[in-house]
């Protein structure tokens, strides 16, 4: 069964909050109008943010679209993403990402609506 593309869609009280939360973690609006509703992409990732409009985050999936995953070289490493996101006044809620070290880490941060997000470098 091929379900298509998939996304999150999250439930947001604050759309203006959450997409400047976004955008410091490098998503750009790419849909939506703006003021219930906005698509937001990173790359391959996409993120939809609606006001009002749902309850709960919800798990999407577009048949019809395509999204692919494979390891890709020249990524920005978990240590600078955190040094990154600090800079930008984004807290840290937890990390493993000692400077010294390179390879697997992972950091942990929440949204404006408590929902948590993490980066986990596998390599």
């Amino acid at each position: 069964m091929d379900l298509g593309a998939f996304s999150v869609s999250l439930a947001v009280k604050d759309l203006q909050a959450s997409l400047a939360f976004y955008s410091k973690l490098g998503f750009e609006a790419v849909g939506g109008d703006g003021e219930a509703w906005t698509i937001l992409a990173n790359g391959s990732t996409v993120i939809g943010l609606f006001q009002g409009m749902f309850e709960n985050n919800i798990l999407t999936f577009n048949p019809g679209w395509v999204g692919v995953g494979q390891e890709v070289d020249g990524f920005t490493d978990v240590r600078q993403l955190r040094a990154s996101l600090e800079q930008a006044g984004v807290g840290i809620a937890s990390a493993n990402t000692d400077d010294a070290s390179e390879g697997p880490a992972h950091l942990i941060i929440a949204d404006p609506d408590g929902n948590t997000i993490m980066i986990d470098q596998h390599r």
